[in-house]
């Protein structure tokens, strides 16, 4: 299991990967456009901030393109490098070309029959968009629950994105998801309760210690 942050700011990935139990970045075309960097400019300071998997969605829309920016992005990422592809006829070929070897990661996935397609061309991840599948399809947690039975037995493992709220990350994960990839502002309330924080504040106002 592990937990990616999903930003191309390059301020609050550090912020957070400096926290010790973030293990990697997603990205998407939209949030790299956001970057006052080109792409190559993100990911390649991204690289230098983490050693672990940096997921970078194709934007090529013909098989020969989406295969050479694959090679460009191999040439930026190196061994972190997750491809991140369309959920389609098209994405599914390129992903039977790829999985063997670069990791790949359908994304968007909404249907447990595409994720039956991902786990047949050997993906590594699929990627499910969470909350969004709640506000268009009624309960993206029970689609988690649909397509984790889908991959039992597979090595295509289970990626939960588009979540809003720790609570929604919470039943995400303990509804199948293998992994999560929250934004920065989710993030940064996993940590924070506050019963949680009275009681740290009860033991510095009436506590003592060796300092």
């Amino acid at each position: 299991m592990a937990i990616y942050i999903d930003s191309s700011n390059l301020k609050h990935i550090r912020s957070v990967l400096e926290l010790g139990w973030v293990r990697g970045v997603t990205t998407n075309p939209i949030l790299l456009n956001q970057s006052d960097l080109e792409a190559r400019g993100v990911l390649s300071a991204i690289k230098e901030l983490t050693a672990g998997p940096v997921f970078y969605q194709l934007v090529a829309e013909n098989f020969e393109a989406m295969l050479d920016e694959a090679e460009e992005a191999l040439e930026i990422l190196e061994k972190r490098l997750v491809v991140k592809l369309p959920p389609n006829d098209l994405g599914f070929r390129v992903c039977s070309e790829l999985s063997s070897k670069i990791a790949c990661c359908p994304t968007a996935i909404y249907a447990p029959a595409q994720a039956l397609i991902a786990r047949e061309v050997y993906a590594q991840y699929i990627a499910v968009y969470v909350n969004r599948a709640t506000r268009l399809m009624g309960d993206g947690i029970q689609l988690i629950r649909d397509i984790s039975e889908v991959l039992k037995g597979s090595r295509t493992e289970l990626l939960a994105a588009s979540l809003k709220s720790p609570d929604e990350a919470i039943a995400a994960l303990t509804a199948g998801a293998h992994h999560l990839t929250l934004p920065y502002e989710t993030l940064s309330q996993l940590s924070f309760h506050t019963l949680s924080d009275a009681a740290i504040r009860e033991f510095r106002e009436t506590g003592s210690g060796i300092i």
